[in-house]
């Protein structure tokens, strides 16, 4: 394996107060940078209902006169015929707005409450099934367009959420982003969220408060119970708290215990086949799931995660700082802001730029097949991934600083296209 020469960020004077940061540029492995929230797109006017054009029927008129007198009446009857005409003009003139104006039979009114669930493991089709047949939407296309411009395919969370009829896609499509947002008897914690985000999560589908939660959610209250948590970092269950959906029988069996127990029960369950407290590939099981919670952050493409194991180790193997842009975003509390120059000088044990090694404790919930791959990780030479689709989320990965620099100036060159 080649021990390539690390790249460190070229010192820079700091800029004036009112000129805005310059972001850090991916210095090693760690490029993924997130990019601010994309503009919302203005409302889009939904389309008119098509007008039914009402024909008038062809009513027979019989008149016993009419008859005994056709010969000699002809002028009147053409007077007659004249009369009728303009009275269905009056009847076509009368009754065209109305019809046009008529919804489908069974079709709600624009913005009716609606309350929809959305199960755990919906495929993206059924989401749009469900959308459509509560007429939350119009036309699944427009839904699918507003998932992909927004990126959301992999980001729509299941739950209960209250919404209305005939909504924009935009906003429907923001909403299942944030998540549920009916407080009832179930909650989803989705894949990558720290045990702040947990809490959030927890208090806005359960109404459990976020102190309340944050104030149980401590390894030494759960480690009688759970041997896995002896020796958790900072006596926290980072990592631990398993993403996925929890469902109580009554909101007041929903305590802050209760779900944090039902969430550690879960990653007991989802990880026994991956025998953790053997360890693995020389690491521990808490060094484990450190590891597999910095692959959840740095790639959202499962394929990929094998691969960003293998660079993981390798990096470790050649005592080369990690350099992983997700642990600094840790180190500074959180936030969606493009890692900077200062950021890379925090004073923390999380920081991997200037600290070797794995960070001291993982960073977030990591999903099983996260864990899987820091288990098993791909045998390769990798030292670097650099993105390649700023859509996609997909990398590229290398094993020389040449190849390297190529992808990098390549990913900046795609910044700038972009506008970010």
């Amino acid at each position: 394996m080649k021990n390539a020469k690390q790249q460190k960020p070229t010192p820079r004077k700091a800029a004036p107060a009112a000129k805005a940061k310059k972001a850090a540029k991916p210095v090693s492995a760690g490029t993924r940078f997130s990019s601010g929230p994309k503009a919302k797109a203005a409302p889009k006017t939904r389309k008119a209902t098509r007008s039914v054009s009402a024909k008038p029927a062809h009513a027979k008129v019989t008149s016993s006169y009419a008859s005994a007198q056709r010969a000699s009446s002809r002028g009147s009857l053409a007077g007659l015929v004249a009369i009728l005409a303009v009275i269905a003009a009056l009847v076509v003139f009368v009754v065209l707005p109305v019809v046009s104006s008529t919804k489908r039979p069974g079709e709600p009114a624009d913005g009716q409450a609606v309350e929809i669930s959305i199960p755990d493991g919906s495929s993206g089709d059924a989401i749009a099934q469900i959308l459509s047949e509560n007429h939350v939407i119009d036309d699944p296309k427009e839904y699918y367009a507003a998932v992909d411009k927004m990126g959301a395919s992999s980001s729509i969370k299941p739950g209960e959420y209250a919404l209305e009829t005939h909504m924009n896609p935009d906003d429907v499509v923001e909403q299942l982003v944030n998540g549920p947002n009916i407080a009832g008897n179930s909650v989803t914690v989705a894949e990558g969220l720290t045990v702040d985000q947990t809490a959030a999560a927890v208090e806005q589908a359960l109404g459990i408060p976020t102190d309340e939660f944050l104030e149980q959610a401590k390894a030494s209250n759960y480690v009688d119970d759970y041997p896995f948590l002896d020796g958790a970092y900072n006596d926290s269950l980072e990592g631990y708290l398993y993403p996925k959906t929890y469902r109580f029988d009554t909101p007041e069996d929903a305590t802050a215990d209760a779900v944090i127990r039902a969430m550690l029960d879960q990653f007991e369950t989802e990880t026994a086949s991956l025998n953790l407290a053997d360890g693995a590939n020389g690491l521990s099981e808490h060094e484990l799931v450190a590891m597999a919670s910095l692959i959840e952050r740095e790639t959202a493409v499962e394929d990929e995660r094998p691969l960003v194991a293998s660079v993981i180790y390798n990096r470790l193997d050649a005592d080369m700082p990690l350099q992983i842009d997700a642990a600094i975003v840790y180190a500074r509390g959180g936030g969606n802001q493009t890692v900077t120059y200062d950021d890379l000088e925090i004073d923390s044990p999380y920081n991997v730029y200037q600290n070797t090694g794995l960070t001291p404790g993982p960073i977030c919930s990591p999903s099983l097949s996260s864990l899987e791959a820091a288990v098993h990780p791909a045998d390769t030479d990798y030292l670097y991934y650099v993105v390649n689709d700023l859509d996609a989320g997909t990398h590229s990965f290398s094993d020389n600083d040449e190849q390297f620099e190529k992808d990098r100036q390549r990913y900046n060159e795609m910044l700038e296209e972009s506008g970010q």
